[in-house]
């Protein structure tokens, strides 16, 4: 008889552990990304601006992005005032090669 009784209490404490592994995700569900993690980190600058490289070569209008991972700065040049590049001559849109600007130290930005 006591066997029986054990056996009882081990399949009711074998449900309810279940039970819990099972209604654990409805009742505290995971939290959700709203990104993929295999997402580029880049931030663009709303609107174009003038891109200068620091060398002096190279002055076009453009897109500037940064790369949140590391603070590394890049422009992208649209050849006109406005938000994506324009060649007029070709019927092809054209590709808009990055170009290095700079960098922002995000480490050093501590109190």
């Amino acid at each position: 008889m006591t066997l029986d009784r054990f056996t009882k209490a081990m399949l009711i404490a074998i449900a309810v552990l279940l039970g819990m592994v099972a209604f654990r995700p409805i009742v505290h569900p995971a939290p959700v990304q709203a990104q993929a993690s295999e997402a580029y980190p880049l931030y663009l600058e709303p609107g174009y601006t003038m891109l200068r490289k620091p060398d002096g070569t190279t002055q076009v209008y453009g897109k500037v992005a940064v790369d949140m991972r590391n603070g590394d700065i890049w422009g992208f040049p649209t050849t006109v005032q406005g938000p994506y590049p324009i060649d007029n001559a070709k019927t092809v849109p054209p590709t808009s090669h990055p170009m290095y600007l700079g960098k922002f130290m995000f480490s050093e930005a501590t109190r």
